[in-house]
């Protein structure tokens, strides 16, 4: 149901193949073993933009490869429906994410999906179920510590989208501009052996009023969920990953997949934290150089 009703509304008319068939499809990637994985109570991911060239796929694919957990949410912009009306593109490795995805439903993870604004094409199949994903408008979280957070997106919460829609689409093609550049620098930092950077996110921080709505939005979020009696609150949709207390109300950000490449997780315990990574992978790659030194030096003595 959902493939058809891409293909006939994204894409001028091109074939979307994002709902791989398990038995006649394998990915480019191949997913590596489930052995050393970091296994956690609940995942959270948001704001992965399948369908844009800003998509970091690599890094996803190197988190879903490196980590499990007994419910993962993807909290809205998943898709980039917005894009993909534009302009189709839909590479192979964006395929393999889903296909690792819709893999761990049926390994038996709960998978949530609460769609976006980039995806809001999804939000009239809430309250159905399609290849073992949820898709919900909103959800409740009860945390292992017994907390109830509650989840969506947050676009319900941003005045420009709320007030001016044409701003936040003109505003989408900057930073679709911005996204380009970082993705060049990215490249040439590659050749050189450098870590991934943000362009876009150091931008952001940079400028004074994008600091100021971000906390803004995050206090209304935070307002909004006390209002509704739940203890806290986890969202996406600004693309900065935060933990922050707003008067006893906790409130998450995940962050995305196009800038800081960021997730949020629980442990068994409750414990709640952000995952940045690109430092995991450079922390591993460290730790990796480390023992592979030591076993010279070993061999060497």
């Amino acid at each position: 149901m959902l493939e058809s009703y891409f293909q006939g509304s994204v894409g001028n008319n091109g074939v979307l193949t994002a709902f791989p068939n398990f038995d006649n499809h394998e990915p480019i990637v191949p997913e590596r073993s489930s052995e050393g994985r970091q296994r956690f109570r609940t995942i959270w991911i948001s704001d992965v933009h399948l369908g844009t060239k800003g998509c970091n796929s690599e890094l996803l694919i190197d988190f879903l490869d490196s980590t499990d957990s007994e419910t993962m949410y993807l909290v809205g912009d998943i898709v980039d429906g917005w894009r993909l009306k534009k302009k189709f593109y839909w590479p192979a490795a964006h395929n393999d994410i889903v296909w690792r995805i819709l893999k761990r439903a049926r390994r038996g993870t709960r998978i949530v999906y609460i769609p976006g604004n980039h995806d809001e094409m999804f939000r009239q199949f809430a309250g159905l179920d399609f290849g073992g994903v949820e898709i919900r408008r909103a959800a409740v979280h009860e945390t292992a510590d017994g907390r109830r957070l509650l989840v969506l997106h947050g676009d319900e919460f941003d005045g420009v989208m709320l007030a001016h829609r044409w701003l936040a689409v003109v505003g989408d093609a900057l930073y679709e501009l911005l996204m380009g550049l970082s993705h060049w620098v990215n490249l040439i930092r590659r050749k050189l052996g450098m870590p991934y950077w943000s362009l876009s996110k150091m931008a952001k921080h940079k400028v004074k009023n994008a600091v100021e709505f971000i906390y803004r939005y995050e206090e209304v979020v935070a307002r909004a969920a006390a209002a509704r009696k739940v203890d806290g609150v986890v969202c996406g949709h600004i693309h900065t990953a935060e933990m922050r207390d707003f008067d006893g109300i906790e409130y998450y950000n995940d962050g995305d997949w196009v800038e800081g490449c960021t997730a949020l997780v629980e442990h068994f315990d409750g414990r709640m934290e952000i995952l940045h990574w690109p430092e995991e992978i450079a922390r591993r790659d460290a730790l990796a150089a480390l023992a592979v030194s030591g076993e010279a030096m070993a061999r060497a003595a």
